[in-house]
């Protein structure tokens, strides 16, 4: 893992924007798994103003998660946060992006369908990823076990005091969620790490300790992690334990 500590959030993004661009640059059919939430949006904003210096014409885009049973022109969805940021900034074609649909009949049926997508595109090849408060990924919650492939995710309430979240019916709100195995079978991972109150959660991940209580642990397993962390959302004793753990 390639740890990178940041100034600030503008030249962390840059840089996050900088490895989309070059992956895409090499690959004009790049997979790209695409997260939501604060941390990437400024990286998502910087590749529209590049659309100049890169063709994003056959892109293609697979939602990470979504929240379930949220209808999916909520101001708090994921589809709602990618189609302003992502999809429809870059023109994404309808069929070049893979995305769960919140509202199913059958939730189970809708990660299953989402499953056959990316088995028949073999893997992904850059999957952009945040870290939660609780040290989740996705919505891969802290647990004695971590599930492998797409599912139905129960949510911590760490994931429900998320922003994104405030205005939701608790009671009936579920996760739909890409698994660990297809996040780890991308052949490349670019985990942003922005936000306050992350410091602890932080400090364990560097411990590099790997636990199914702190899923984005696993991603020391994985041969390619771009780690990029904002300085101004840290502590002067967790810049000092990332500077330690600087490679």
């Amino acid at each position: 893992m390639k740890i990178s500590l940041f100034n600030n959030l503008e030249i962390l993004s840059s840089y996050a924007a900088y490895i989309i661009i070059n992956q895409l640059e090499n690959k004009n059919d790049l997979l790209l798994c695409a997260a939501s939430g604060s941390s990437p949006t400024l990286t998502y904003e910087l590749l529209n103003s590049n659309k100049n210096r890169v063709s994003f014409e056959k892109l293609r885009i697979v939602k990470l998660d979504e929240w379930g049973g949220v209808p999916m022109n909520h101001a708090g969805s994921c589809e709602t946060y990618l189609q302003k940021y992502l999809i429809e900034p870059l023109q994404i074609k309808k069929d070049n992006y893979y995305s769960f649909q919140s509202i199913s009949e059958n939730p189970k049926n809708e990660c299953e369908r989402i499953q056959q997508l990316i088995n028949e595109n073999k893997q992904i090849d850059l999957c952009v990823l945040g870290l939660g408060q609780n040290g989740h990924i996705a919505f891969n919650e802290p647990a004695d076990y971590l599930q492998a492939n797409c599912h139905v995710a129960a949510l911590s309430e760490s994931s429900m005091n998320h922003s994104m979240a405030k205005d939701m019916k608790t009671g009936s709100v579920y996760g739909l969620t890409l698994g660990m195995s297809e996040i780890l079978n991308s052949k490349k991972i670019v985990l942003i790490i922005t936000g306050k109150n992350k410091d602890n959660i932080i400090k364990q991940f560097l411990s590099r300790k790997i636990s199914t209580h702190l899923p984005a642990s696993f991603l020391w397993l994985h041969p390619d992690v771009d780690c990029l962390i904002d300085k101004e959302s840290t502590e002067v004793a967790t810049i000092e334990t990332i500077n330690n753990n600087l490679q």
